[in-house]
């Protein structure tokens, strides 16, 4: 099996870590190559469901490593909470490894993350919360704590005191508030520590030395439309979801990589602010919403819905390099009478414009333009071979490939890994001859 990143293709949330588990069976290693608990992956097996918020979803198979590298930072709180929980239900974690150059998110992180989003006011870009961005911030300034030191209890201690000395001027002297106790913290912090210091390791060489044999899969967080340098900015995360980031955050060349799946809904979807011109303000987008439980994995909050956004796949298949498409939630469509697909845009003087750019995810000043395919009404979420899909189904997949011009190599009826068809299984493993 050939190494492969699989990214989102939207805005996040397209059931990356159902794919991950499915093509997990025969691979080698799976790793989550950036993004922090601000993303969460659900997977659905038999009765069980497991949700994953920095822990890679391919840990329900113990015949493969799983590593969480060094383009990540890690709440380390969140982390030994899932690694307890997944023990509890009897998840082996053998197999898991840490970056020690991961970067660590600490209290004033969150903190931080949650006032400066307030003092935006109506600005608001919609952060989680969960301190990623000031996170990588400090990574950017090169005052951020890592794995490495976090893990040894002097190292920790001093470095948590000389940034927390800068983090409590700007509390105190920003935003008036009390500043944070160095001990304290060090005390909560060092138990967590040792909690997950045995999986700490170099993961740079372990990740090269499985991608020279082949069957890595990397991991990506969040949709390729909020990436930090590409996608709509200032509404985008703070590290680099697209397929490019996966050579960032592990070390592994380009060279090294054979194939990108880029993972898209049937629909779109995005959560925050931000660019979204398919989106649905009526009761079909709340229909979308409800029969696709569009709430997030990690957040809980609603997502906007709206009609599949073909400029934006264009766009994605662009910047990632896309191979195929795996397009999911099919199941949720079920019970229109139409449908709709945007093919293209018209821009504030009506000419139509095929790819987003960034005038467009500045201004938001364009109109999606839309072709109607006939809806279905049959309930496809126990269908297991593409024969058996509705007509009015299968022209609808035929016209996203149209419109994309990229082939769909598998499609998703509903979120068990049973519920998972393969139509070009070549494309999805990407042997090597």
């Amino acid at each position: 099996m050939n190494n492969l990143v699989i990214v989102g293709a939207q805005w996040g949330d397209e059931a990356k870590g159902k794919l991950i588990d499915y093509l997990a069976q025969e691979a080698r290693m799976v790793v989550r190559y950036g993004g922090g608990n601000n993303a969460g992956h659900s997977v659905k097996v038999g009765d069980e469901e497991y949700r994953f918020h920095l822990i890679p979803a391919g840990i329900l198979h113990p015949h493969l490593q799983c590593v969480i590298a060094a383009g990540t930072v890690i709440d380390p709180a969140i982390l030994a909470e899932e690694i307890a929980h997944l023990k509890q239900r009897g998840v082996e974690l053998h197999n898991l490894y840490l970056s020690a150059a991961a970067h660590v998110i600490l209290p004033y992180h969150r903190l931080l993350d949650e006032l400066e989003e307030s003092r935006r006011g109506e600005a608001k870009i919609g952060t989680t919360g969960r301190g990623i961005g000031p996170a990588y911030a400090d990574k950017a300034a090169r005052i951020g704590i890592r794995l490495c030191d976090f893990i040894h209890p002097n190292r920790f201690r001093e470095r948590l005191a000389d940034v927390l000395a800068l983090k409590n001027a700007i509390l105190t002297s920003v935003y008036q508030h009390p500043p944070l106790n160095a001990e304290t913290l060090f005390e909560e912090y060092a138990v967590y520590a040792e909690q997950i210091k045995p999986y700490v390791c170099d993961t740079t060489p372990l990740i090269h030395a499985a991608a020279v044999q082949g069957g890595v899969l990397f991991e990506g967080a969040q949709g390729s439309l909020l990436d930090i340098d590409l996608g709509t900015y200032p509404y985008v995360t703070s590290s680099h979801p697209i397929a490019g980031g996966a050579c960032l955050g592990t070390g592994v060349g380009p060279t090294l990589i054979h194939g990108v799946i880029g993972v898209a809904k049937a629909y779109t979807t995005r959560v925050g602010a931000g660019l979204f011109p398919t989106e649905l303000h009526d009761a079909t987008g709340q229909y979308i919403r409800e029969k696709g439980h569009e709430y997030g994995t990690t957040t809980g909050r609603p997502r906007r819905c709206g009609w599949l956004d073909v400029p934006v796949l264009r766009y994605s298949a662009q910047i990632n390099g896309l191979t195929c498409l795996a397009l999911g939630h099919l199941d949720v469509l079920s019970g229109l009478d139409e449908v709709k697909i945007c093919y293209a845009y018209a821009d504030g003087h009506g000419r139509p414009l095929e790819l987003p750019s960034v005038d467009i995810f500045m201004e938001n000043t364009v109109t999606p333009l839309y072709e109607t395919l006939p809806g279905w009404h049959e309930d496809i979420a126990y269908v297991r071979d593409v024969k058996d899909l509705p007509s009015t189904v299968l022209r609808y997949i035929q016209r996203v490939e149209e419109l994309t011009r990229l082939p769909i190599a598998m499609l998703s009826v509903g979120p068990e890994r049973s519920q998972t068809i393969a139509l070009k299984p070549e494309l999805l493993h990407a042997h090597r001859a």
